[in-house]
């Protein structure tokens, strides 16, 4: 019997792939994890029982680094940013001195929220909509209407309670446990590895509410075994197992090659017709110019398509930092796809106190044009569960099909589980190792005892 971690599928490896290309490659691309995860089946109670969420929401979610805005979102002083996951809500805020602070979403005189859940916009102060407390951008209580009536209260215990703040790459974390790590070994090694998304700005902002579990939605995107059979349009130039990597208790990835024979064909498919898988079948995307010369691959012809088409701005870029697919997550709830082409920014949360439901934030980044000011972000564009991405303005509807394809298993498997007679789910060796490890991840924190 093989040992976790052992099975590999019949077809080259990504680093075969990227020595083959004959090229200089970054070292976060030669860079191979192979950190080994029990294979162990995974309790269908942990995505659909009350109780779990209960801890999950107790002992994980107040602990973990999470993205709640981008800096773009909050640009100037009183700019303001609600971020919302289950019953927590913080209120992120750009202070008059320019820095950035998060604040518990609550007046603390009776809780009233000081902002509506899911808003934006820009105050002078975090103002009670009830009885009128106030609070300066610095937390400091500032208005206190009868305060002739509030004697008995330590002034010191009325600054707002903050929760901790990190930067990184244009995205404002938060984290509401004082003690967690840094923000930047929390994230290792994803900071040396994906540079430059601080330059981007938000060019589409897509919510879609979905009824399943949180770790459902996420796990849809963590593996390529799917592919086959949702995205079976996608098999010739995009069917490749890819690489699996596990660096540490916060990060993982996928990376997926592209224009790359799969294993699932008996009859591999031309270097040609490789090529033209990766336009989707749509020969007019490319004018019908692009051929694969004798002795080269469609991936080298790609991505000089793709630096011809950017003037010159990835001239420096190897193929397969043009073309390929990197998929790191982030635990619990986000996914980096710091792709040249086309960055995907993915993000999973709980909807209100329901383990049948959850929000997800769909990201596109563009590089701000160079001598250009950066364009505000993208509002979000909130959509059902039953409504397809293809209606949302500015999404591609090729790239829309796919993501109904994607989310459209998802109550599937949530109402599977419900239904089944078996309590378990079971995973691929090597190409599910991440779900596993996000829930071995998910069990140190569940158990730490319960926070203050």
């Amino acid at each position: 019997m093989m040992r976790p971690g052992e099975a590999r599928v019949p077809e080259p490896g990504v680093q075969e792939i990227l020595k083959a290309d004959g090229e200089q490659q970054p070292p976060s691309h030669t860079t191979v994890s192979n950190i080994k995860v029990p294979n162990r089946p995974v309790a269908f109670e942990r995505y659909t029982s009350q109780s779990f969420f209960d801890l999950e929401m107790e002992r994980m979610w107040p602990r973990t680094w999470q993205w709640a805005c981008r800096e773009e979102h909050i640009p100037s002083p009183g700019d303001y940013y609600v971020y919302d996951v289950g019953r927590y809500s913080l209120i992120v805020v750009r202070t008059d001195r320019g820095g950035i602070k998060a604040y518990y979403n609550a007046c603390l005189h009776r809780g009233t929220k000081l902002k509506p859940s899911s808003s934006e916009g820009t105050t002078k102060e975090l103002r009670c909509p009830y009885h009128g407390w106030g609070w300066s951008l610095d937390g400091d209580l500032v208005r206190q209407p009868c305060a002739w009536d509030f004697k008995h209260l330590n002034a010191q215990d009325l600054k707002l309670p903050e929760a901790r703040v990190g930067v990184w790459g244009g995205f404002v974390f938060v984290n509401m446990d004082p003690d967690a790590i840094p923000l930047e070994t929390y994230l290792s090694p994803l900071p040396e590895f994906a540079k430059g998304l601080e330059e981007r700005y938000v060019a589409l902002h897509v919510q879609k509410e979905l009824n399943c579990n949180w770790k459902i939605a996420s796990e849809a995107f963590v593996e390529s075994y799917h592919v086959q059979e949702t995205h079976p349009q996608l098999m010739v130039g995009n069917g490749h197992t890819g690489q699996y990597d596990v660096f540490n208790d916060h990060v993982n990835r996928i990376f997926v090659p592209s224009a790359v024979a799969s294993s699932h064909f008996k009859e591999r498919p031309s270097q040609q017709e490789l090529l033209d898988a990766m336009a989707l079948g749509d020969r007019t995307a490319l004018a019908g110019k692009l051929t694969v010369p004798e002795g080269s691959t469609a991936r080298k012809v790609m991505a000089q398509h793709f630096r011809d088409m950017a003037g010159g701005s990835v001239t420096n870029l190897s193929t397969t930092e043009i073309i390929d697919t990197l998929n790191y997550s982030i635990f619990p709830n986000a996914q980096f796809f710091p792709s040249v082409t086309f960055p995907l920014i993915y993000r999973f949360r709980p909807l209100d106190m329901s383990p049948h439901r959850t929000l997800f934030d769909l990201l596109l980044l563009y590089v701000v044009p160079k001598n250009a000011m950066r364009p505000p972000p993208a509002q979000p564009v909130r959509i059902a569960h039953d409504q397809s991405y293809t209606t949302v303005p500015g999404i591609d509807p090729t790239f829309g099909h796919i993501f109904d394809q994607d989310t459209g298993n998802m109550a599937w498997m949530h109402e599977g589980m419900l239904a089944s007679k078996r309590k378990a789910a079971v995973s691929a060796d090597y190409q599910e190792v991440r779900i596993r490890h996000m829930h071995q991840t998910l069990d140190k924190y569940l158990a730490r005892p319960p926070t203050e």
